[in-house]
């Protein structure tokens, strides 16, 4: 009964139906006018990205502090520290995006069409995930004990794979939702701007584009099992787990363009999104075995926000730092020896 009675309470909603329909009616605008900025493919200027990275950064700043003057600090910190791992986890997958448009060849005016395309599926799976997530938190707490070890396994094959000293790519050949739709209906050998079927020989025929935004559908689901556990792992307000992802996945489109070039150089994040998966699968862990002996400890989540800007930070420095010194050395490299090359 007690134990009952705390999962009714985590599973309190601070959004009413107003706040439901004002948010999804805002992020379906938000949408609606990427599509609109996408409909005439060209390659997207610097100043333009970064732009709208600022609008898509601050709205969230906006949305947390009024959630702090509506519901006070501690929804507001929920909120905070979900979207930053929210927001850690989707810079990850930008650079699977980046790998993907890679593979595809992707053109370059093309391409905020295909990361949009992922965004809007990624937001409509995260809800679905989002529903089941919460069916499962009120049909016991074992459900935290299962998302738990769902994230300390991802951790584990996170930190494997960054460990690793293979170089990360995509064979698009190999992917097998590539395999099924050439077998389903042929593939044009080109791109034909954003459209996903053209008509050829008398027949509908798929374009690559198509393909890429399968395969970019294909991998939103893989990041969807690991996300939505993770945010559960800092709040059980099915609400404020929906409003971190939005604001994480929105303005995905703009922020890759700004990242492009420096994706690659965060050699070290992957390590820190495994220990971030980590620590909030122990965190997790730890609040349903509370509840069965309560002397040991949980992690309050102003902690657990502190433990992941702290492991980001580092792992951003870390990064940087390893760059200049393999830049130094590079350098170092290519000056020419003042004995063996006298001038």
């Amino acid at each position: 009964m007690h134990s009952q009675t705390i999962l009714a309470a985590e599973l309190e909603s601070i959004g009413s139906p107003i706040l439901w329909v004002v948010t999804v009616g805002l992020v379906v605008l938000l949408l609606a006018a990427d599509f609109v900025i996408t409909r005439r493919p060209h390659d997207v200027p610097m100043r333009e990205a970064v732009g709208w990275t600022v609008f898509y950064l601050a709205l969230p700043v906006v949305f947390g502090l009024i959630l702090w003057w509506l519901y006070g600090s501690t929804v507001s910190v929920e909120f905070f520290t979900g979207w930053i791992v929210e927001k850690s986890l989707s810079v990850d997958n930008l650079f699977v995006f980046m790998l993907l448009l890679a593979a595809f060849a992707v053109p370059p005016p093309l391409a905020q069409r295909v990361l949009l395309f992922g965004i809007a599926g990624a937001l409509v799976l995260r809800a679905i995930f989002i529903a089941a997530g919460a069916a499962v938190i009120s049909a016991g707490s074992w459900a935290f004990v299962l998302f738990g070890a769902v994230l300390l396994l991802t951790a584990v094959k996170v930190l494997r794979e960054a460990a690793s000293d293979e170089e990360k790519s995509i064979d698009i050949d190999q992917m097998r939702s590539v395999r099924i739709l050439r077998r389903l209906m042929p593939v044009t050998s080109r791109y034909h701007g954003a459209r996903l079927t053209v008509q050829e020989a008398g027949r509908r025929t798929l374009t690559p584009m198509a393909l890429v935004v399968v395969a970019v559908f294909m991998t939103d689901i893989v990041f969807a099992v690991d996300s939505v556990p993770a945010v559960y792992g800092v709040t059980s307000d099915p609400y404020i787990v929906f409003a971190t992802n939005v604001f994480a996945l929105l303005g995905l489109r703009a922020l890759y363009f700004v990242l492009h070039n420096a994706l690659g150089k965060l050699r070290h994040l992957d390590y820190g999104l495994g220990v971030i998966l980590a620590f909030i699968g122990v965190k997790l862990v730890l609040h349903w075995a509370h509840d069965v002996w309560t002397w040991l400890p949980e992690i309050p989540t102003p902690f657990s926000l502190g433990v992941i800007v702290v492991v980001l930070t580092t792992v951003t420095a870390t990064s940087l730092l390893a760059n200049r010194r393999d830049e130094r050395r590079a350098t170092r490299t290519a000056e020419p020896d003042p004995v063996r090359n006298p001038r």
